[in-house]
């Protein structure tokens, strides 16, 4: 069997957790394991959370290299992605926010009952987004999976230029209070009992655009993203460099199956739309 790559983790604590909004849990995470972490380059940091089966003993240091090398399937952790809301590096703390819908998933419902002094193990920081100063003005559009990396980016935002920000959620009180420059203006969406990213979609095709170059940052579920980034692309002619767009999830697919196709969907839709295009 082939070595694999050296994958060690970070290693940090839960240190508080707040509940935010009924579906909302943001989770802070500290300790001397977060000083090698380097970030801040940009506004949509990403990691990827290592979530250990109970009863099992890992070598140590904690190494995903290793493991998988060395250890039966089934006792592998499971890996989710999430953004990561609020790194202080002064403090070594950060912050990571999660949607919680009672006991369905992975993620949600370890969010839902962390306390201060549970482990947290994850690699990255990842990352490729951060509102440009010499874009003429900004457009953010995304679902609940997108709130936290829209909140870090308008903290981010370049003074004096336009914003526009559609923000979807289930309902009125999953509005999230956000720090943003003067002149933002920031909409949300309640989506009831429509499919996800429906409204999201006719808000943003329905909005003026301001004159100038436009950079775009619109990720949530994958569906929705398709057709705002056919609609970007090919009816605003948006060139690629103008665009940070990406599915965070697909509808009916847990992480595991939306990560193994997640690349093959993107390249088949860049296809479709070069197809268009060129007709």
């Amino acid at each position: 069997m082939a070595n694999r790559p050296a994958r060690p983790a970070h290693e940090g604590v839960v240190t508080r957790v707040e509940q935010l909004t009924p579906h909302m849990v943001r989770v802070v995470i500290g300790g001397e394991g977060l000083s090698r972490i380097e970030a801040g380059e940009y506004t949509d940091h990403y990691i990827k959370v290592l979530f250990t089966p109970p009863g099992v003993d890992y070598p140590v240091p904690f190494d995903m290299g290793v493991i998988r090398e060395t250890m039966p399937r089934e006792t592998w952790p499971l890996v989710r992605t999430y953004t990561v809301r609020k790194w202080l590096p002064e403090l070594a703390e950060m912050w990571v926010d999660f949607v919680v819908h009672g006991d369905a998933g992975i993620a949600g419902p370890w969010a839902a009952h962390a306390k201060p002094g549970d482990v947290f193990r994850f690699m990255g920081p990842g990352g490729g987004y951060t509102p440009a100063a010499d874009a003429d003005w900004h457009l953010l559009a995304g679902d609940e999976s997108c709130l936290p990396a829209i909140g870090a980016a308008l903290e981010r935002m370049p003074e004096g230029k336009p914003v526009r920000v559609f923000l979807e959620v289930s309902g009125p009180e999953e509005e999230q209070k956000l720090e943003s420059p003067a002149g933002a203006e920031i909409t949300w969406l309640h989506r009831g009992a429509r499919p996800v990213g429906e409204l999201l979609v006719e808000a943003v095709r329905g909005t003026p655009f301001p004159a100038g170059r436009v950079q775009a940052f619109v990720h949530g579920e994958a569906t929705f993203v398709r057709d705002l980034r056919r609609y970007l692309r090919l009816d605003r002619g948006c060139s690629l460099d103008q665009l940070s767009v990406s599915g965070y999830w697909r509808r009916g697919m847990n992480e595991d199956g939306w990560q193994s196709s997640k690349r093959e969907w993107n390249e088949q839709i860049e296809r479709e739309q070069e197809t268009t295009a060129a007709v």
